[in-house]
């Protein structure tokens, strides 16, 4: 990771010029009103009719006239409060890190640099996030924070807005397609006026991406694929067209629901799942197991599935920040690229030899 970013900073100083559009990303746009940029988020939560727009007017400068429902932001934005993991890394990959002042369970994060900024007391603690403590984030003075909703009510946000805080929805987490959440590196730059510097990491995280894609299209078999587990009693697993479907398929991997036309998780019974999936060539994504015997001791029927007996069972958790934070479920939405190269590996070890696995593992006993 760190040569990447180093990369990126040899880059941007020899890039002259640069155009910032959005290619992948379907929830938010942005347009120009006057000297100011429009951003809108035009599709903030599930089954959301309308969305936010936010005026971004430069600091010092007089915003052009508007709408009401627009909210000004004047930018860049020094200090900054995030709720969301996958949040950091797009500060961190902008190198910004020590904008963010604030964080709801500051032991979530695996960022070894934002981690640095919690340990010498730079990064303020906020309690549980439902439980936020709005005092304390008052205290910090925030010029904005940074969350996300799953419904029109927002809940606690309220309270932060009533104290004349802007509140920014990312809605990072509704894109379909993996170089979509990987884009809104964009909209996190213009707070801060670093659209040159996005641009640049989106374009490299975008190359990777289609190169490795191009890669697996060489194949001629694909291993078929069965991901999720019980919870209760049904069996949660990505729909057809869920982002983790479209990356396990980008691989050359042939996923055993691609064909269902849903874009969040299904809930089946176990039986169904293990007519359609008991002889599949691969498992991947086991939520938290850790080993094979942890999955056989939560439920025995798990040793009945192919990938079990040969133990083909990969977690996406082989990499846990200091304080047992998720990697891949921080870092992933940014790093598609890395995902992607796993999965290959995994699916076909042939085509990347000398590559190791970064976010995934595969379990043993």
């Amino acid at each position: 990771m760190k040569r990447f970013l180093i990369l990126v900073a040899v880059v941007l100083i020899i890039t002259p010029a640069y155009a910032q559009t959005i290619r992948y990303a379907k929830g938010f746009s942005i347009s120009k009103l006057g000297s100011a940029r429009l951003i809108e988020i035009t599709y903030p939560y599930k089954g959301a009719t309308s969305g936010y727009k936010y005026l971004l007017v430069k600091k010092g400068t007089v915003p052009p006239k508007h709408n009401d429902d627009v909210k000004v932001i004047f930018t860049p934005l020094e200090r900054i409060v995030c709720t969301s993991t996958t949040h950091i890394p797009l500060l961190d990959y902008l190198n910004i890190s020590e904008k963010l002042v604030g964080f709801p369970t500051t032991d979530y994060i695996s960022s070894e640099k934002t981690r640095k900024l919690v340990d010498e007391g730079k990064v303020e603690e906020l309690g549980a996030e439902k439980g936020m403590n709005i005092e304390k984030l008052a205290v910090l003075k925030p010029e904005a924070v940074m969350s996300y909703t799953m419904t029109a009510d927002l809940g606690q946000l309220k309270k932060v807005q009533e104290l004349g805080i802007p509140v920014i929805l990312n809605a990072e987490y509704l894109e379909e397609h993996p170089l979509g959440r990987a884009e809104w590196i964009k909209f996190m730059a213009m707070f801060f006026d670093k659209e040159k510097e996005a641009d640049i990491v989106f374009s490299m995280i975008e190359k990777n991406y289609l190169e490795t894609r191009k890669l697996a299209t060489s194949v001629t078999k694909k291993p078929t694929v069965l991901s999720g587990v019980i919870y209760g009693d049904a069996w949660f697993m990505p729909g057809g067209q869920n982002y983790a479907a479209k990356l396990i398929n980008d691989a050359g991997a042939a996923y055993l629901w691609s064909s269902d036309s849903t874009k969040g998780f299904l809930q089946l019974s176990f039986e169904s799942v293990f007519e359609k999936a008991h002889a599949a060539d691969l498992w991947i994504g086991v939520a938290s197991f850790a080993t094979l015997d942890e999955i056989k001791n939560a439920d025995e029927r798990y040793m009945k599935f192919n990938p079990y007996q040969i133990k083909q069972v990969y977690t996406y958790n082989a990499r846990k920040g200091a304080k047992g934070g998720s990697e891949f479920l921080e870092l992933g939405y940014l790093r598609p690229d890395i995902i992607l190269k796993d999965l290959v590996k995994i699916a076909h070890p042939e085509l990347l030899p000398d590559y190791q696995l970064y976010f995934h593992r595969r379990l043993i006993k």
